[in-house]
């Protein structure tokens, strides 16, 4: 017995082996095909992070955030997330429906801009769940059009929910859930009030990430890089929040834990609504949703021209999310993503034919 123990004992050790040794080689892999795109893409510095079930977080960084000086890209990096900035917007305004703070068919119109200059152009009849879902009602249903711009009344739906400043809600968030590399906006060193309540200590840590930033670039079209600069200063509901692909990791793990939002809230905010003729519209609460392989794909990018891109890819049924931050336009600038199709993508397609098979 004792002798058939022993044998089990190395038989199970050999099989752990070679499968870490299978997933070591799978990993190095992928990462190479990663190193090859972002070339191909001209992106300078490229962070990523892969979360799955039962591993620790595989996180890797390729090429540099600053190539004057020769800093390496690191996955403790600081990018800009543009439109996926949403994703966080949408998680806390989700939470406060979950505590009967507001119903995600309240209009817009409800909820006092700072002021009433912030309110031109803005169509105070949309509800919140159109705004979440970039869709609009009109005589033929729903419609889909995705305008992250159109999300800036969002800002007072959460100012409102929290009783406290946009910027001051985020932060909360932020720290929640130990995101303490991610910063509310290029500007927060100038442009925060009294009313945010920032002590010393987090403005100076604020200072610390910001000198840590990844350059931005544009890239021409023989591949070379030209330094540039960030056109999201302010933090706004789809835009502005800088951050790291392990805090992002940290925002992905309240999601799986159901700290931050129910399974069902989730699971609803997945679900996209329907058009007049009874098909699913491209995007639900916050996120992107389609289909690849029969398995249920949610996603979402951001782009700055000419200075950062960024993309965060769940497979829910497999537990599995991938996330990129890039210092210049090529995760998504040449590449129709808003039409709400991620195969478009080739660091999407690498990612789902190695991990979703």
């Amino acid at each position: 017995m004792r002798r058939l123990l022993l044998l089990t004992m190395a038989v199970s050790l050999s099989v752990s082996v070679l499968l870490r040794a299978a997933d070591d080689l799978v990993l190095s892999r992928f990462g190479d095909y990663l190193d090859s795109l972002r070339s191909q893409a001209g992106i300078p510095g490229l962070a990523a992070t892969l979360v799955r079930p039962g591993f620790a977080n595989w996180e890797t960084a390729f090429g540099r955030q600053d190539l004057e000086r020769a800093i390496a890209a690191r996955p403790d990096t600081p990018f800009e997330l543009d439109g996926t900035s949403q994703l966080l917007t949408a998680g806390r305004i989700l939470r406060c429906a979950e505590d009967g703070r507001l119903s995600l068919d309240d209009a817009i119109g409800q909820f006092p801009p700072p002021s009433p200059g912030d309110a031109e152009n803005v169509d105070l009849s949309a509800t919140i769940r159109q705004l979440l879902s970039h869709t609009s009602a009109g005589p033929d249903g729903l419609t889909f059009s995705y305008r992250p711009e159109r999300l800036k009344p969002l800002a007072w739906v959460i100012a409102a929910c929290t009783n406290s400043t946009f910027r001051a809600a985020t932060v909360d968030l932020l720290q929640r859930f130990a995101m303490f590399d991610s910063v509310p906006g290029l500007d927060v060193l100038t442009a925060t009030t009294p009313a945010d309540g920032f002590d010393a200590a987090t403005m100076s840590n604020f200072a610390a990430l910001l000198d840590r930033l990844a350059k931005p670039y544009a890239i021409d079209l023989h591949g070379g890089s030209t330094p540039s600069q960030y056109s999201a200063v302010s933090l706004t509901p789809a835009s502005g929040l800088i951050s790291t692909v392990r805090d992002v990791a940290r925002f992905d793990a309240s999601l799986r834990k159901g700290v931050l939002l129910t399974a069902q809230t989730l699971a609803d905010a997945w679900t996209p609504p329907l058009d007049r003729n009874g098909q699913r519209l491209p995007h639900g609460l916050g996120w992107f949703v389609q289909s690849y392989n029969g398995e249920r794909i949610v996603w979402q990018f951001g782009v700055s021209d000419n200075a950062s891109s960024s993309m965060i890819i769940t497979i829910p049924g497999r537990g599995l999310t991938l996330m990129l931050l890039a210092n210049s336009q090529g995760l998504a600038r040449p590449f129709p993503l808003a039409a709400g199709d991620i195969l478009v993508s080739p660091f999407a397609r690498l990612f789902l034919s190695v991990f979703v098979r």
